[in-house]
C-alpha cells in the first residue's frame, strides 16, 4: 500500500513536532548518487534553525515536497537543489518542514550522521563540484552504474 506523500508528510510533520524523528525512504533520483531511491532511509528531524548545506525536507509548492539540500538562504527564501539536479527549487524558511540528522545506506543498520565527519567531507566535496557535476552524474548514470551498480 502507498500513501501519497501529500496525505502523509503533514502526519509525519506532526510527529516531529511532538519531538519525535522519523525515518523516510526517498524515491527519486534527485539525490543521487549517495541515496537511491526505495534503497537508503533519511533519519529526518524538525526544523529549527535550517542552514546552508543542510539536506531537509521542504514544501516547495502546496502539498510538493522534496529531500533536498539548502544552497543557499537569503531575505527569508531558502534555495534548494538535490545532489543529483542541475536546477533549484525554492521556498521559505517556514516551509521547510524537516532536517536529515543521518541516512542509512546501503542496507547498512549503522547511521551516517550529517554531524559526521564522513558527511561533511562529502557534501563539501560534492557542492564545491557543482561547475563539473552535470558530467559526474552523466558518467555515473551511464556508465558506472551499468558496470557495477548503484554506489
Amino acid at each position: 500500500m502507498s500513501i501519497p506523500n501529500a496525505l502523509l508528510i503533514p502526519e509525519l510533520v506532526k510527529i516531529m513536532d511532538e519531538g519525535h524523528t522519523i525515518t523516510i525512504t526517498p524515491k527519486g533520483v534527485s539525490m543521487r548518487p549517495f541515496l537511491e531511491s526505495k534503497r537508503d532511509k533519511a533519519v529526518l528531524k524538525k526544523a529549527t534553525n535550517p542552514q546552508a548545506g543542510d539536506v531537509v525536507l521542504a514544501e516547495v509548492a502546496p502539498r510538493r515536497y522534496v529531500l533536498h539540500r539548502i544552497i543557499k538562504i537569503s531575505d527569508g527564501i531558502v534555495t534548494l537543489r538535490g545532489d543529483g539536479n542541475i536546477g533549484v527549487e525554492k521556498c521559505r524558511v517556514k516551509d521547510v518542514k524537516a532536517v536529515a540528522i543521518g541516512f542509512y545506506r546501503k542496507g547498512r543498520e549503522t547511521l551516517d550522521r550529517t554531524d559526521g565527519r564522513k558527511w561533511k567531507i562529502y557534501s563539501w566535496a560534492w557542492t564545491k563540484l557543482f561547475p563539473i557535476r552535470r558530467y559526474l552524474i552523466g558518467a555515473y548514470k551511464k556508465i558506472w552504474i551499468p558496470i557495477f551498480g548503484a554506489i
